[in-house]
């Protein structure tokens, strides 16, 4: 091996530290504890090192933004291609979505920490995007099925996701065991009143 490839794999080591570090970080203090000193601390490297690899703090979270929007997609995909229905879709999209965010909170937790993204954030993100193009065509297909040619799917692709959002949110924020056939009964309502208004 030369000495450029020893350096671009010893290059990628070190990344790979830096976010398993700041991963570790998060999983026990959470993402507001998270900064490059603690990071440098647990790698035992100098903060100049990390800033080698990540310009700062919110480049490592977008990072893991990126990552958590893969996985999410990954999930919605294997949900969605169990079915040929497109409501069925739409229904298997949901619940994969509402079981994702509960499995991995410190992702979801980061990938909507400041809400629901606007569109530019989802264009400047190529996994949010495809992650918002997954709904979206399913959204397109049930319209299609149903000649529905008065709804407009970008309504309906932001009614889906914020009001699934909105109400993983108000779970999130107070999780509560006993409460988990209520939200089911929720998620279930919402989806068939949702499912039936995108028929027309």
């Amino acid at each position: 091996m030369g000495i450029a490839e020893r350096k671009l794999r010893q290059k990628g080591e070190v990344k790979a530290s830096i976010l398993q570090a700041a991963w570790e970080l998060v999983q026990r203090e959470g993402w507001q504890s998270l900064s490059i000193r603690k990071i440098a601390d647990a790698i035992e490297y100098s903060a100049p090192v990390i800033y080698d690899h990540f310009a700062n703090k919110e480049a490592i979270m977008l990072e893991f933004t990126k990552r958590g929007f893969q996985q999410l997609n990954e999930q919605l995909i294997k949900a969605k291609v169990q079915f040929t229905n497109p409501e069925q879709q739409i229904e298997a999209i949901a619940y994969a979505y509402w079981k994702f965010a509960f499995d991995n909170k410190e992702y979801y937790q980061l990938m909507y920490g400041l809400g629901m993204p606007g569109c530019e954030t989802v264009k400047q993100i190529p996994e949010m995007a495809s992650f918002a193009e997954i709904i979206f065509s399913t959204i397109k297909e049930i319209l299609a099925k149903n000649k529905n040619t008065s709804a407009d799917p970008h309504l309906k692709l932001n009614t889906f996701w914020s009001t699934l959002h909105g109400l993983i949110s108000i779970n999130m924020l107070g999780k509560n065991e006993s409460r988990d056939e209520l939200n089911a009964m929720v998620l279930k309502d919402f989806l068939i009143g949702f499912i039936s208004g995108i028929k027309g």
